[in-house]
């Protein structure tokens, strides 16, 4: 298990992961860098002080994320060299996206924009972390030519649970009170109503979020984790993604498991879940051979 102590990183105060001793900088209330090594740069509106020439994983937690979960993914990428940028979502910010998911999406593409030493990129997102991504994409399409670097830097996108905007009203109350039914649909309630009322401050942004989501950008290779019977990741609205980015020419790798509960795919099919992975990312290049299986989360 993970835990967290306090250091001080040049004029920095840092957390410290316990496992491998991993640093991890605060950026914004909504993201953190992680490294296996000691972070001795400043950070300026984004930009690091000294850049550092690495791949990096880009890590979109799922709602509610407890800090250990991510922090065990982060432990494994950075096992194979790479950097994380962490970045969590909360409910409020899912609900109003102009204050909350399109503000994140800013400070992760001028993250990507300012520290272009970070090559290349990977994206692993869970659940709603697509439809966060998929902001990002809105934002990097309202600049191509600034945010072109960033889109050819990525290499491999990894989808774990990944939720549609017609899961939302499903998806949403569950990670809210995922042992309380009657609280459950109150909440479905209200989310449906939300999305009838607040459709120019919040409906027409998932729908154009999910578009360019669908219509992806990013041409670089992708791996779906998913499973038969999860309602929010549901295999349906899965199957419309990957046919929709197979028409675009991206290669979609794909493993749907017959039994998982959304989010955890990792804790029910943990040994299968690790070589489908670590295979993918040596297909794509992004860990060497003789570093395939040497990582375990």
């Amino acid at each position: 298990m993970l835990s967290l102590s306090r250091s001080t990183c040049g004029n920095l105060t840092c957390n410290v992961v316990r496992k491998r001793w991993l640093s991890s900088l605060p950026l914004s209330k909504n993201l953190e860098l992680i490294t296996k090594d000691k972070i001795r740069s400043n950070v300026t509106n984004f930009k690091l002080s000294t850049p550092l020439d690495k791949p990096l994983v880009i890590l979109l937690s799922w709602l509610l994320a407890k800090q250990k979960h991510m922090h065990k993914f982060a432990d494994y990428y950075t096992g194979h060299g790479f950097d994380v940028l962490n970045v969590n979502t909360a409910p409020w910010q899912m609900l109003w996206p102009t204050k909350g998911t399109q503000v994140i999406a800013n400070e992760v593409a001028t993250f990507l924009d300012r520290n272009s030493s970070y090559a290349p990129l990977i994206v692993h997102g869970f659940s709603v972390g697509g439809y966060q991504w998929g902001e990002v994409l809105v934002r990097l399409s309202q600049e191509p030519q600034r945010f072109r670097h960033v889109v050819d830097r990525i290499i491999g996108q990894v989808w774990d649970s990944v939720a549609d905007i017609s899961e939302i009203p499903y998806g949403f109350p569950m990670a809210l009170f995922p042992k309380h039914k009657v609280l459950q649909n109150a909440m479905r309630q209200y989310i449906l109503y939300h999305l009838r009322t607040f459709d120019k401050v919040a409906t027409c942004h998932y729908v154009r979020a999910s578009q360019l989501f669908h219509g992806n950008m990013v041409k670089a290779p992708a791996l779906c984790f998913l499973s038969k019977t999860d309602l929010v990741g549901a295999e349906t609205s899965n199957l419309r993604l990957k046919e929709n980015w197979e028409s675009l020419g991206l290669k979609v790798y794909w493993q749907c498991w017959d039994t998982s509960p959304h989010v955890g795919h990792y804790q029910r099919h943990r040994e299968e879940y690790l070589e489908k992975l670590e295979t993918f990312l040596y297909e794509i290049n992004a860990i060497p051979w003789e570093n395939k299986l040497q990582v375990k989360l």
